[in-house]
């Protein structure tokens, strides 16, 4: 599994739009093979700072199933007009810390 972690930020005054159009881009993504789970949340100390949080079961089901994808450009199309500056997307794996 791998933890895309993507800090969005959105125009100014278009918090509320950008949030609508989120819950309908969600069910795009959940649509896609591999996906796991997302989470997007509020900052609470910028206005119009976000953290996307979306679970993958490969890199390459987010790097190339979704983002080469059909389905992508119409999340590209609901979601994109709103960040400036464009946001970087970054990829996590889990650290066992655990192990003996």
């Amino acid at each position: 599994m791998i933890l895309e972690a993507v800090m969005l930020q959105v125009k100014e005054g278009s918090e509320n739009d950008y949030e609508e159009s989120f819950r309908k881009a969600s069910s795009i993504i959940s649509s896609m093979n591999g996906y796991i789970s997302h989470e997007l949340h509020r900052c609470m100390e910028a206005k119009g700072k976000y953290l996307l949080l979306v679970k993958w079961e490969t890199l390459e089901d987010h790097t190339v199933g979704f983002r080469e994808s059909t389905e992508y450009q119409e999340w590209k199309r609901l979601l994109h007009p709103y960040y400036d500056p464009f946001p970087t997307v970054e990829h996590f794996e889990r650290v066992d810390i655990f192990r003996a």
